[in-house]
């Protein structure tokens, strides 16, 4: 008897059961940009699955951005790190809504963090 689920997740990274606010950035039919500020419901460092109001196509490129608060310095900080480079892998149409399944071209880092160690020091002494 196999003890090995046909169901088994496959996924090389865990999944994050987030609701995050997102921007996404795509191109529409006519190569015009659009955006659209969307919900990413779970989030992995792999990829994504995002809520839209409107439909993309399979293999659309798009960029996520998660909006943040202004936090005074950004020293070490680069503006590029805050959009995600993605595709849409596939697509689900619901009443209102549309489900995308987004590949990010980059696995997001979670060997390094955002702010050197030392900014870190900082901020917390300073609290």
């Amino acid at each position: 008897m196999s003890t090995t689920s046909p169901d088994k997740e496959k996924r090389k990274w865990t999944r994050l059961q987030l609701a995050i606010p997102v921007f996404v950035r795509s191109l529409d039919e006519n190569g015009k940009q659009s955006l659209e500020f969307a919900t990413a419901v779970n989030i992995s460092a792999g990829g994504a699955l995002v809520v839209v109001r409107r439909s993309l196509a399979k293999s659309s490129p798009i960029s996520l951005e998660i909006p943040s608060a202004p936090i005074g310095s950004t020293d070490g900080v680069n503006r590029s790190s805050r959009a995600i480079r993605a595709r849409t892998v596939w697509v689900a149409h619901l009443d209102d809504y549309h489900l995308l399944g987004v590949k990010f071209i980059r696995p997001l880092s979670t060997d390094t963090a955002a702010f050197p160690r030392t900014q870190l020091r900082k901020a917390s002494s300073a609290v």
